[in-house]
């Protein structure tokens, strides 16, 4: 189904926001500078940040994880810190139904919907993007997905990208995937049972309800270092001789290439990392960046 477009009110809204969202996205900022020696302290790994075009004008394309939160927190952030700029996060459409402070809340945070005439008007203003293609899908991790990329296909980030020279940069963030173990397959017998009951849950059509674990058989979160790499920017003007719908596949699979490429690369320094699980008494000894 097409998706509506945006009135221009509610467009005009998000490029203008309103005193009280201005106000509350300076205290956001502000309270993420003051929590810089905390964030320190769980030495989260990340490097790359010299590969970001330093006029902010690039879309970042990165994977979802179970725990949902570290990359939509932790790429916006350390994009802040270095740049300076404020990062928007094309989210589900169901960011425009939210009223009251909780809509202040998101659109503080920078939180838009995941429309293309959004991301083309925040485009047209030079502003720097944040896309998970894979959307839900890519957080609903049954066992032995972590880190795999559901894409479904999905190519509307390089065509929006495209139409404005956006160049790309896929960030990947791993431990994300494990602060929580799937303990059921995709595909299962529970999996398909719940497929059902996981559509009026999460709102996906075939897929179930995963059964996950942390710290032993609580669902208390596991606790893990995040690793975080920012690529090097893709660029997607097209070729004089290139036809567009093979361009924007190309644009495609090669993000998809890099960010897997990206998530490997993490994963084998993950396990060589003595801090991985946050010891505090391997501190010291943590992996870092060259």
């Amino acid at each position: 189904m097409a998706q509506e477009p945006l009135l221009a009110k509610d467009i005009d809204r998000l490029i203008n926001q309103p005193p009280r969202v201005q106000r509350l996205r300076r205290a956001i900022f502000a309270a993420a500078d003051g929590l810089r020696p905390v964030v320190d302290l769980s030495r989260v790994y990340v490097d790359g940040l010299d590969n970001l075009p330093s006029d902010g004008r690039f879309v970042l394309v990165g994977n979802h994880t179970s725990a949902g939160w570290p990359e939509i927190v932790m790429s916006p952030y350390f994009v802040h810190r270095h740049l300076g700029v404020r990062v928007r996060g094309l989210a589900v459409n169901k960011v425009k139904e939210l009223t009251g402070f909780r809509r202040d809340l998101a659109e503080a945070l920078g939180a838009v919907p995941g429309q293309p005439d959004v991301g083309a008007e925040l485009m047209e203003r030079g502003e720097t993007l944040l896309v998970f293609p894979g959307g839900g899908r890519d957080m609903l991790k049954f066992k032995g997905e972590e880190y795999r990329l559901m894409w479904q296909g999905r190519s509307g980030f390089a065509r929006l990208a495209i139409a404005h020279e956006y160049p790309i940069v896929p960030v990947g963030l791993v431990g994300g995937d494990d602060v929580f173990r799937g303990l059921v397959e995709r595909n299962g017998t529970w999996e398909r049972l719940t497929r059902p009951l996981g559509e009026r849950l999460h709102g996906l059509a075939g897929v179930g309800v995963p059964l996950m674990r942390g710290m032993g058989p609580t669902l208390l979160p596991r606790p893990q270092r995040m690793y975080l790499r920012f690529g090097q920017p893709i660029s997607t003007t097209r070729p004089a001789r290139a036809r567009a719908d093979k361009w924007e596949i190309s644009v495609k699979q090669r993000t998809q290439t890099e960010l897997e490429a990206i998530l490997d690369d993490l994963q084998g320094l993950r396990t060589d990392d003595p801090f991985r699980n946050l010891n505090p008494l391997a501190w010291g000894a943590a992996l870092q960046p060259s």
